[in-house]
């Protein structure tokens, strides 16, 4: 069979079998269910573009644009430490700016391949099109510019001082490193601008907090029988047109031994029959709608923790708007 053959009349049943899955996997009572039980599902879009996925944690992570201004603001605190011991710094930009629209789809490869037409272009190749500018050499540094942006004493690559958790923490504690008569922050600037954003008192929470709970969502969404049964029918899927033996999405590179042509002509024939087999199936849909679900209980779990997150947050934005 052609790898790129489609049964359109395969794919309206099993997408019809979904949802009659999915409505029996559901309950009236708002997803409460009993203990243990599988969450209810909201509305099950079909075969949405990533781009519209929206999930219950996207108010508590950064997007790609988020990230790269927050990078940009780390990098300004740690300049304006430096000057205060009368250095110049200019810190690398540690990521290229993302590709033209993807921007605004922070959940394109959370199921592996989705899209059709990048699928046809460009296989697995996920850089395509974005710029890739050669690393910048590192700033030439003076010893004691060094041991103000690293906080390392003399003779030291690493700091060997006391690293405190937090901005309000760091305010009490002695790095041990002095520079033209200053005491250097413990951990230099460097850290210095890292916990002004990032943990600027005690009671911060951690930066990875949102994340993880994301993660413990997205591994109990793979075990839920409705994701299941689709990430079977699309490798029985995969199967049929010729690229057997991938259970996940995740699997595809690697069984098939794609990483070192992701976007050559065999990539993209897999690629387009990935795409379709989850079209067929409602895979997307589907896992999304699980997703949602999970993130949903999570937050529900976390609520108190998660407002003081997002309040956090929201200060973080407001010294960024403030530097920028």
């Amino acid at each position: 069979m052609s790898p790129t053959f489609r049964r359109p009349a395969l794919a309206a049943s099993l997408l019809a079998a979904s949802v009659v899955l999915l409505a029996g996997c559901t309950d009236g009572g708002g997803g409460k269910g009993k203990p243990g039980a599988e969450p209810a599902l909201g509305p099950v879009a079909v075969n949405p573009a990533t781009s519209s996925v929206s999930l219950p944690m996207d108010t508590y992570t950064d997007s790609d644009a988020e990230v790269r201004r927050m990078d940009a603001v780390q990098a300004r605190l740690t300049e304006q430490c430096m000057a205060r011991y009368g250095f110049t710094y200019a810190p690398p930009s540690k990521r290229p700016p993302a590709g033209p629209g993807t921007d605004g789809d922070r959940h394109r490869n959370l199921f592996g391949a989705a899209d059709p037409a990048h699928a046809a272009a460009h296989g697995y190749d996920a850089d395509s099109g974005v710029p890739r500018p050669e690393k910048p050499a590192p700033p030439q540094l003076s010893d004691s510019a060094s041991a103000v942006l690293f906080g390392t004493r003399p003779g030291e690559t690493v700091p060997t001082g006391p690293d405190p958790a937090s901005q309000e923490e760091a305010a009490a504690a002695d790095s041990g490193v002095e520079v033209g008569g200053q005491k250097v922050p413990a951990g230099g600037c460097m850290r210095e601008g890292y916990r002004t954003l990032y943990a600027p008192t005690k009671d911060s929470v951690d930066l990875l907090f949102s994340f993880g709970l994301a993660s413990q969502a997205h591994s109990r969404a793979q075990e839920d029988s409705r994701v299941v049964a689709v990430l079977k029918g699309w490798s029985d899927c995969m199967e049929r047109g010729g690229y057997g033996g991938v259970a996940t999405p995740y699997e595809v590179i690697e069984k098939l031994g794609l990483q070192d042509d992701k976007s050559g002509p065999k990539a993209i024939a897999v690629a387009t029959k990935d795409v379709s087999c989850k079209n067929e199936v409602n895979l997307v849909g589907v896992w999304a709608a699980a997703e949602a679900a999970y993130q949903k209980q999570l937050v529900e779990e976390h609520a108190e923790t998660l407002a003081l997150y997002k309040k956090q947050r929201d200060a973080r934005l407001k010294l960024a708007a403030s530097l920028t």
